[in-house]
């Protein structure tokens, strides 16, 4: 891990971006700490320059309760390189989606499994790089999409306590199967009227999850319109799990 900057937020939170193995990443920690602190991994569906906004407002709620957080770019996103196959697959499903015609499992699996592959180890490398470092001690929670990513890292990843999962991105059948497995506390979001989101499917997913201890957030709004106390719950969550 390679910092390339730091700096202060106006509310005293620290910001410094860094490369891991060429993949950029960014992480925030509390403006002041007694020691410790555990690590909120910031999921979501791809280019850091677009989402920093929403990153940096849950970062910040993070650091307001005394976590550290992170996030790492995607494979295929922002300035990465691109792999063919994934454009191929994001070509069809826009072209489904603007016929109005189901998105099948072949298109899903050809955009989501190549991409869970890959990303999943990554992040894993990320955590032992961000958990090596002064002051950031665990316990480590997850929060954030794409969906399919925190499903194969709540099964293979046992440093995560817990998880916030955002319903709202396609989901292989092979996941379904995984989420059985997952056994860690959830608190999954989910948008009503989300657009392009199949919200039965997203119903069987939450079905589908094995843990004993899981609950559904759904509110009326599209996808980008969950709402400010939603996401206050989410924040309580991680916080009684991680502290």
């Amino acid at each position: 891990m390679r910092f390339t900057s730091a700096r202060r937020l106006d509310d005293g939170v620290l910001e410094h971006e860094f490369t891991l193995g060429g993949i950029p990443g960014i992480l925030w920690t509390p403006a002041s700490t007694s020691g410790p602190v555990p690590l909120v991994l910031l999921g979501h569906p791809g280019g850091l320059d677009k989402m920093y906004p929403r990153l940096a407002g849950r970062a910040r709620h993070c650091a307001a309760e005394g976590f550290a957080a992170a996030t790492i770019e995607l494979p295929g996103s922002g300035e990465r390189p691109r792999r063919a196959a994934a454009e191929q697959a994001r070509a069809d499903l826009r072209r489904s989606l603007a016929a109005g015609e189901p998105v099948d499992d072949e298109i899903i699996d050809a955009l989501i499994l190549p991409l869970v592959e890959k990303a999943v180890p990554e992040w894993r490398t990320a955590l032992d790089a961000l958990l090596s470092l002064p002051g950031i001690g665990g316990p480590v929670g997850y929060s954030g999409g794409v969906i399919s990513i925190g499903i194969r890292l709540a099964v293979v990843e046992p440093r995560i306590s817990a998880a916030v999962l955002f319903a709202g991105s396609f989901v292989p059948r092979a996941l379904f199967e995984e989420a059985r497995r997952v056994t860690i506390p959830l608190h999954v979001l989910l948008q009503w009227d989300d657009e392009g989101n199949d919200r039965q499917a997203a119903l069987d997913l939450f079905d589908a999850f094995g843990t004993e201890e899981k609950s559904l957030h759904a509110n009326l709004g599209g996808h980008t319109g969950v709402p400010r106390f939603a996401g206050d719950a989410a924040a309580r969550f991680l916080t009684r799990h991680l502290k």
